[in-house]
């Protein structure tokens, strides 16, 4: 990789930020408080080719990588209007069928997906589990030729707007007995697969759901992948899924530093703008200098996603996660903070970044795991679990 952007990613950049700024956050905040998504700037963002630049140009996609799809949600969230579900429809869903979906899957679902005409969501935190993925009790079971599923999820993204859900169960290996993940593409309308709402503090046009599945037959072809590739699969997605919430943290700290800065520069309290002051003016740099960073690492991990490297990518893509999101919170607080009384109104649009930002802290895995999978895997430290 290059720490040089390429003059394509340049152009792509500038094009993604000409887009992002026509909507910005008063287009997102209007959608929240209408109970509206953001229907229109994802159907154009669709047709711009910008959903699926990572998927393959044979189904639709732009036959790029991770690292074009990162800077698409980065520069949106940098105009005040990401889309969150990049992070799952095009990134995840996308990714693990283009990886390792039968031909038919990849006809059926991802032209759809990379123009933004399909959406897909997925599945995989339930109530018991947490950050333990290898306590997932959803179960599938073979029946004649069919699967039946069976468990519940939480906290899922934008099943309302989905056509399908990529869930991930657990299959027995009849040779030892233990349950394996796999992947399985469940319809929107699915016989016992329903949906309920989670009432959130957080404010966004996507909403978190419950899900139930009870009992759901699937045909054969349902399943993503082979049965026994198990973790390989599932990581495939998870990766990508860590690279875009860097994305998105990034973004939405670019966002905040941006509107405190420019509040910074003409906000005049005495004699000179108070961003002449050094308590004002360091805080801000020192949050610039972290997002950089971050983005530094995000980039890296997307670079190492697009050269097959996956076990490269999967620490990155974890570390990538980690520093954006500790940016992310910071620099939305300080944003605020610099602000003073106007960083808590209405007008200015950043008191809901507080519990956005912490978010990225939380989901899709906590801090202190992203530390755990660092201490162990990286510096081969003891488990303590």
């Amino acid at each position: 990789m290059s720490f040089v952007e390429t003059r394509e990613h340049q152009d792509l950049r500038a094009a993604v930020a000409a887009l992002g700024s026509r909507y910005g956050r008063e287009y997102v905040t209007a959608a929240v408080r209408d109970g509206k998504h953001t229907d229109e700037l994802w159907a154009e963002a669709g047709k711009l080719g910008y959903l699926g630049v990572n998927l393959p140009e044979a189904y639709g996609g732009g036959g790029r990588g991770m690292v074009e799809l990162a800077v698409v949600l980065e520069e949106l969230g940098a105009a005040g209007c990401p889309l969150l579900l990049m992070v799952v429809s095009p990134a995840i869903c996308g990714t693990v069928i283009a990886r390792f979906g039968t031909e038919e899957q990849k006809r059926h679902w991802l032209p759809g997906i990379a123009a933004g005409t399909t959406k897909m969501a997925f599945g995989i935190t339930e109530p018991e589990a947490g950050s333990n993925s290898h306590r997932i009790t959803t179960t599938a079971r073979r029946s004649g030729g069919d699967w039946v599923l069976n468990g519940r999820k939480v906290f899922i993204s934008g099943v309302d707007v989905a056509d399908a859900t990529l869930i991930v169960g657990r299959t027995e290996d009849l040779r030892t007995g233990k349950l394996k993940p796999c992947l399985f593409i469940v319809d929107r309308d699915a016989p016992g697969f329903t949906r309920t709402p989670i009432p959130m503090e957080l404010a966004a046009p996507e909403k978190q759901f419950e899900l139930v599945l009870d009992d759901v037959r699937l045909p054969s072809d349902a399943l993503v992948g082979d049965e026994d590739a198990g973790l390989l699969q599932l990581f495939a997605g998870l990766n990508p899924e860590r690279i875009m919430t860097a994305a998105f943290a990034i973004g939405m700290g670019r966002y905040a530093l941006g509107r405190a800065v420019d509040y910074a520069r003409t906000r005049t309290v005495w004699r000179e703008p108070i961003g002449a002051h050094q308590a004002v003016a360091h805080p801000l740099a020192q949050s610039h200098i972290e997002v950089e960073l971050a983005r530094l690492m995000m980039l890296k991990a997307a670079h190492l996603y697009d050269s097959g490297d996956d076990m490269g990518a999967g620490e990155a893509a974890n570390m990538a996660k980690y520093a954006a999101a500790e940016a992310a919170v910071r620099a939305v607080d300080q944003a605020v903070h610099t602000l003073g009384g106007n960083g808590l109104a209405s007008e200015y649009g950043l008191a809901q970044l507080l519990t956005a930002s912490r978010v990225a802290r939380i989901a899709p895995v906590s801090r202190e795991m992203i530390l755990n999978y660092v201490s162990h895997h990286t510096l081969g430290l003891p488990k303590s679990y």
